[in-house]
């Protein structure tokens, strides 16, 4: 029997509770980091500031003042990911239960696997696609297979008005809640609905994921803390949906995240539906709800998968988005002065909302050697040998600290390197609650984005950033060549800004790099491709299929046997049990080694219900599909050596 394969994606089950003995070592270690933060910043206040360059003495305490509170938030955020309940299946629907898509410009590629496995869901309930775009074309996809299809004549609001016309006309005592691109895994509602047999229960969140793997956010990597040594898939999202939203469980702070929700409608309707006022609804919503005592939970398991974004522009986009729309939220309903919370519920709030903030501190960071540099300027006053000891052992203490409170899932190098990437655009977001410039509710681009292949572009702050620090490199080394009229009066202090310097110009280069990087150039597919190795079809030709989506496959045969110029094929796979068989176009051809060739298949429109059945396969993974090879009824077969050919899809 040939090799078959599916795509393999992480999670898509609750992780196991944390060992007691790991969990009380990690909060020794973050207690025994916060207090040598705190007995160093007391000395550096105390006896180090060189008050005589306050200018920059002063922003640099300012800046180690900001790491020690993140540091401490991120603990309280961290400190216990394992204390939500684990509700018991609902077989039944405890109630009339409506599965809402809000949708605006979507591609068919895009939205069909999303409302076919919403459709597919069981309790029972109703798949709603909710059509900002009034588009005939996605009424007839929703209607073909299964789902109700709704559409407004006014659009203000952008999603949270959509969902709340859509509580107007759609009868339902809970709501979930799937954005266009996120495709639901078969246990979605059994796994979430269970946790409304509390009835003072409102949201039930689940964490988002993502199934196009090799997105600007992923990165595959050698985790030096794993025996293996094996590439571990970092995904930049990773860190807040698997540890940090459910460490909210502990302090009653979790919240709605726009997707992969369950919400209980009367509860939205107490506090007048989804909030419209910020870009940002998702959380704005729910500390409402946490303002008039409903409760959340956030259930870490994967059930649902989307699409991240592809390139960098559409992640700063994004990022750019979801500041904005929390600076809004501090200004329109700040969870640090609003009545109705609990002192719990707004430290967990400020984790999350001051947060955004953090890049700030990253662009002091890369400032201030230049600084030093260009000036001379000292802002320690201290023996070089005393000051790199305390530096030295709280530094590491806070990097340990941080590394075992994220439990593994924000690698030291790329999480520096992704915090540069992003932090222009969080600048730009944390500068709207001073300037209070009004943003509109964006919809980040989803598949084909353009016809070429154009890389992202480096953020100018970036670009500011390196070329002044390559100014102040070259400042210093013809200053201590004696070749500029400024002399360096403490030797260890340039020579440590120099140092500084240095690692901060590579981190600034990996972030540049990263963007420019031609993987991530704009995406031209019209929807994400997966990598398999089955056995099929082709008008009754064997073949194996290494790369298919729902728009096409990429098929290897032997040199010849497939002609290019046939009008319309039939490309055979067997998935479990069921046997699909889909119209398509040959279109291209090339060679693909051994005596082979690859075979570009386009599939045929107007096969929805047949693409809707290939989507449930090639995305609900978590059930498990096995691709098994096609009974053969051809003349002959594919030579022996083929049948182990690996996958060349690119």
């Amino acid at each position: 029997m040939a090799e078959s394969s599916t795509p393999k994606f992480p999670g898509g089950e609750l992780p196991p509770p944390e060992r007691p003995a790991t969990r009380n070592t990690t909060r020794v270690v973050a207690v025994i980091a916060l207090a040598a933060t705190f007995v160093y910043l007391a000395w550096r206040i105390t006896e180090t500031v060189n008050w005589s360059v306050w200018w920059v003495a002063v922003p640099l305490v300012v800046l180690e003042l900001h790491a020690a509170v993140s540091l401490a938030l991120f603990a309280y955020a961290a400190w216990d990911t394992t204390s939500a309940p684990d509700a018991a299946p609902a077989r039944i629907a405890p109630g009339r239960v409506a599965v809402l898509i809000p949708t605006y410009n979507e591609p068919v590629e895009v939205l069909l696997p999303t409302v076919a496995a919403a459709v597919a869901l069981e309790p029972t309930h109703e798949t709603w696609v909710l059509d900002d775009g009034n588009r005939p074309e996605t009424e007839a996809l929703a209607r073909k297979l299964g789902a109700h299809y709704l559409a407004r004549p006014t659009h203000e609001h952008a999603k949270a008005g959509n969902i709340n016309h859509a509580l107007e006309v759609v009868a339902a005592d809970f709501i979930a809640v799937l954005d266009a691109d996120h495709v639901a895994m078969p246990g979605f509602l059994v796994r979430t609905l269970g946790y409304f047999a509390d009835p003072r229960m409102a949201v039930v969140q689940t964490p988002q994921d993502f199934y196009n793997v090799e997105s600007f956010e992923h990165e595959r990597h050698q985790s030096w803390f794993k025996r293996n040594r094996e590439l571990q898939l970092f995904n930049e999202q990773e860190l807040f949906y698997r540890v940090i939203q459910p460490g909210k469980n502990r302090w009653g702070g979790a919240f709605w995240c726009g997707t992969g929700a369950v919400v209980r409608v009367a509860a939205l309707r107490e506090v007048g539906g989804v909030a419209v006022e910020t870009v940002t609804e998702d959380i704005h919503t729910t500390i409402r709800l946490h303002r008039r005592g409903w409760r959340s939970v956030y259930h870490n398991e994967v059930l649902a998968r989307g699409l991240a974004a592809a390139d960098s522009d559409q992640y700063a986009a994004q990022r750019v988005r979801w500041g904005t729309g929390a600076m809004q939220v501090l200004r329109v309903e700040n969870p640090l002065l609003v009545p109705g919370l609990t002192l719990r519920q707004r430290v967990s709030y400020a984790s999350t909302v001051l947060g955004w903030f953090e890049s700030w501190r990253s662009l002091g960071y890369l400032l201030i050697p230049p600084l030093v540099l260009f000036t001379g300027a000292v802002p320690i006053r201290a023996a070089p040998d005393t000051f790199l000891l305390a530096f030295g052992a709280t530094f590491l203490l806070q990097r340990l600290a941080l590394q075992r409170l994220a439990r593994g899932r924000a690698p030291a190098l790329l999480s520096t390197v992704f915090e540069l990437v992003r932090m222009q655009s969080n600048v730009r977001a944390t500068l709207t609650l001073i300037t209070r410039t009004r943003t509109s509710f964006s919809v980040t681009p989803k598949g084909r984005v353009g016809d070429d292949r154009r890389r992202g572009r480096v953020p100018v702050l970036l670009e500011v950033v390196l070329a002044l620090s390559l100014a102040a490199a070259g400042w210093f080394m013809a200053s201590a060549a004696g070749l500029t009229p400024l002399h360096y009066g403490v030797t260890w202090a340039a020579y440590g800004a120099a140092l500084w310097l240095v690692v901060n110009c590579a981190f600034v280069a990996a972030a540049a790099a990263r963007v420019r990087d031609e993987r991530f150039a704009g995406d031209r597919r019209a929807a994400v491709r997966f990598d398999v190795h089955i056995d099929a079809e082709l008008e009754r030709r064997p073949v194996i299929v290494d790369d298919i989506s729902l728009t096409g496959a990429r098929v290897v045969v032997p040199e010849g046997t497939i002609e290019i110029g046939l009008t319309t094929s039939e490309l055979r796979v067997q998935i479990g049990g069921d046997h699909i068989a889909l119209g398509a176009v040959v279109h291209s051809r090339r060679p693909a080694g051994k005596g082979n060739e690859a075979i570009g298949l386009e599939f045929a429109e107007g096969q929805d219900d047949v693409r809707s059945r290939l989507a449930l396969a090639l995305f609900q993974t978590n059930a498990d599909p096995i691709l098994v090879p096609v009974p053969m009824e051809s003349d002959g077969d594919l030579p022996a050596a083929n049948r182990s050919m690996p996958s060349t899809a690119a």
